[in-house]
C-alpha cells in the first residue's frame, strides 16, 4: 500500500527531473515536443510528497500510445487517461512511486493548467506556504488514502488555479 507523506523540499528534485527528462526524450525522440517539471517538486522550498510530476507535450497521444514499450522499458506502467480525458498517464515506482508522467497534446488546455498553477506557487511565496500547511494536514488527515488527500487540497486548488490562469494569461 502507498502511503501519503509531505516532506520537506529537497534539492534534488530538480536534479531527478532533469534526469529523467533527458531519459524520456532519448527514448521518445520527436514524438515529444516539451517536458516540463510540474507539481510541487518544481516549486523551489515548497514541500511535497517525493514524487516528480512530469508533464511531457507529445505530437498527439496516438502517437504516445505506439511507445509504451519506451516507456516500459524506462520503468514506467502505462495508466491510460486515469480520470483526465485526453491524458496520458505512467507512473514508475509502483507502491514506492519516484515519477509520474501527465501526457498531453501540444496545445491542451491541461499543459496551460499546469503551467500556470506552478508559476504562480513559484511568484506567491505566502500562498505556497499556506498551501504546504494544507498538504501536510491532508496528508494526516487522509490516513493514507491519496483520493482523499486530493479531495482535501481541492479547494485551495481550485480557487488558486483561477487566480493563476488569469496572471499566466496576461
Amino acid at each position: 500500500m502507498r502511503t501519503v507523506t509531505v516532506v520537506p523540499y529537497n534539492k534534488q528534485w530538480p536534479l531527478m527531473f532533469e534526469s529523467e527528462r533527458s531519459l524520456i526524450q532519448a527514448l521518445l525522440g520527436e514524438v515529444v515536443k516539451g517536458v516540463h517539471h510540474i507539481g510541487s517538486t518544481s516549486v523551489p522550498g515548497l514541500a511535497a510528497k517525493p514524487v516528480i510530476d512530469i508533464l511531457l507535450e507529445v505530437a498527439g497521444v496516438s502517437e504516445l500510445d505506439k511507445c509504451h514499450a519506451a516507456m516500459t522499458q524506462a520503468g514506467y506502467t502505462a495508466r491510460g487517461e486515469n480520470g483526465i480525458r485526453g491524458r496520458r498517464y505512467f507512473i514508475k515506482g509502483g507502491d514506492k512511486r519516484s515519477h509520474q508522467v501527465h501526457a498531453f497534446a501540444v496545445g491542451d488546455r491541461q499543459v496551460v493548467k499546469h503551467l500556470a498553477f506552478r508559476d504562480y506557487l513559484i511568484k506567491n511565496r505566502e500562498e505556497a506556504e499556506r498551501y504546504a500547511g494544507i498538504k501536510r494536514a491532508a496528508a494526516l488527515a487522509s490516513h493514507n488514502d491519496a483520493q482523499r488527500y486530493s479531495e482535501l487540497k481541492a479547494g485551495f486548488i481550485e480557487h488558486h488555479l483561477q487566480l493563476a490562469l488569469i496572471d499566466f494569461e496576461r
